[in-house]
């Protein structure tokens, strides 16, 4: 790494003590949050009290995906303290945004991804979001089983983990709202991931396989699981 690098780091760091120390008003956080550098929105996003209108709300979500790193997973930990609110929720315009949540849960960062997940889980009530989150959930999961079943995970690319990576987040996400998807696409979804060879592909659906489902395939899926090779998988 070149002196321009750590030049830049340092000089992040010193601005955001500097903004640790300042005290700003609701508004100044949100337009901080709005235009401001890496240190300034993350600062805006760890000092900011609560959420006062929907378009608080959208100005805290436009930075979860496309922004830098710090700033993603700090809005991903307020997010998550957010939408505990029950008061607070429903200004997050949750069917609207099921796309960034859906881009969320399969960011790069775990910190980020489980955050989301937990964020999102409050949401399990809402039918308009559920309906439309979950179906395009069911879809990405299987777009994605269709590329990670034909990869041989012995030959180590990046490209492999990228995509498994992803998939393992969307059968998490699945474990919370398995009630809420097409149970057709469900069992294709379940059968698929039961023979990845990837022990924590299988591992996440046995995960989703405890839930009590009444549903003769399924369990023949688990019990298949139950006597997998690997002790993470057979556990559950």
């Amino acid at each position: 790494m070149n002196n321009t690098y750590y030049q830049n780091t340092e000089e992040n760091f010193k601005n955001a003590l500097l903004l640790c120390e300042k005290d700003f008003s609701h508004g100044e956080l949100i337009e901080m949050l709005k235009d401001g550098n890496i240190p300034q929105k993350q600062i805006a996003a760890l000092k900011l009290d609560t959420i006062k209108s929907e378009q608080d709300a959208q100005t805290l979500l436009n930075n979860l995906t496309g922004q830098d790193g710090k700033i993603r997973e700090v809005v991903s930990m307020r997010l998550k303290e957010f939408m505990k609110d029950e008061n607070l929720r429903h200004l997050f315009n949750a069917s609207k945004n099921y796309q960034v949540f859906l881009d969320a849960i399969t960011d790069i960062n775990g910190n980020i991804c489980r955050n989301i997940i937990s964020a999102v889980s409050n949401l399990r009530e809402d039918k308009d979001f559920c309906e439309v989150f979950c179906k395009n959930l069911a879809q990405m999961t299987l777009d994605l089983l269709d590329i990670v079943e034909k990869f041989d995970f012995k030959d180590g690319k990046y490209k492999v983990n990228k995509e498994a990576f992803k998939l393992y987040w969307c059968l998490e996400t699945i474990y919370v709202f398995w009630d809420k998807i097409n149970i057709s696409e469900l069992k294709t979804i379940l059968s698929k991931s039961a023979k990845i060879n990837e022990y924590t592909i299988r591992e996440k659906t046995a995960k989703i396989l405890t839930h009590d489902f009444d549903d003769s395939d399924l369990s023949k899926i688990r019990l298949s699981l139950k006597n997998d090779s690997n002790y993470y998988v057979r556990r559950f």
